[in-house]
């Protein structure tokens, strides 16, 4: 099947089953409310991402200055990055339904909830972070991939990882930085500005590697856009 037929077979598909099941809410199991599957309750009580450090995205008080005491004093690579959330109760829990536990009702949630609170800045094209190819066979799909196919953005897919590393949830901050040292490469042209996709920044070891990357090889600006960030 040519590939425009799928994706408008796959659209339709999709809004099908939108009209045929009823949405519920992920959170509590009630009835799902305005095109999500989240109730009015758990829709307002969501932890969106508020002032936060234009740098790495750091959640900061109302009325600090724009930029952390980190990143101004060691500015990191990428030139920008905003979270849409922040990685508090329920968003961490359907993140981890939809990263380890296949749940990509989850994960298709948490794009729309991405798309209600874009960067305040043009974010094309995206790049996700880029899974192994062995981690991808285990985990069965990239989230951070899938992210940016639900957002229906422009994708570059130059990005890829080319050594396997440990999780890195289990490591320090410092482990985080020397596990990813040099894993990430590109293929093809690269182009001028990019905007980075994942689903959770924690320390952001992750990102500077990646955007550390990224300009050298020619890119001019990184910027970053995230699910939620750990606060």
């Amino acid at each position: 099947m040519p590939a425009l037929c799928h994706r408008w077979f796959s659209t339709v598909s999709q809004g099908v089953l939108r009209r045929l099941l009823p949405l519920t809410c992920l959170v509590c199991h009630e009835p799902g409310h305005d095109d999500l599957d989240l109730c009015p309750a758990c829709l307002a009580d969501l932890p969106w991402a508020g002032h936060a450090c234009l740098r790495c995205a750091l959640p900061l008080p109302e009325g600090a200055l724009p930029v952390c005491g980190t990143c101004r004093d060691e500015p990191p690579p990428q030139g920008a990055a905003h979270a849409s959330l922040l990685y508090l109760p329920p968003v961490d829990q359907l993140l981890l339904r939809y990263k380890f536990h296949q749940d990509l009702a989850a994960g298709r949630l948490l794009a729309q909830l991405m798309q209600r609170a874009p960067p305040p800045w043009s974010c094309l094209p995206l790049v996700p972070v880029p899974l192994h190819d062995r981690r991808i066979r285990r985990r069965g799909y990239d989230q951070a991939a899938e992210l940016c196919r639900l957002l229906r953005l422009p994708v570059w897919r130059g990005l890829y990882r080319r050594r396997y590393t440990a999780p890195q949830s289990e490591r320090s901050a410092e482990q985080r930085r020397s596990n990813l040292f040099d894993a990430f490469d590109v293929r093809g042209v690269v182009p001028p500005r990019l905007t980075l996709v994942d689903d959770v920044m924690t320390t952001g070891s992750t990102v500077v590697e990646i955007a550390d990357t990224l300009r050298m090889v020619g890119v001019d600006e990184v910027r970053v856009w995230v699910c939620a960030r750990v606060p």
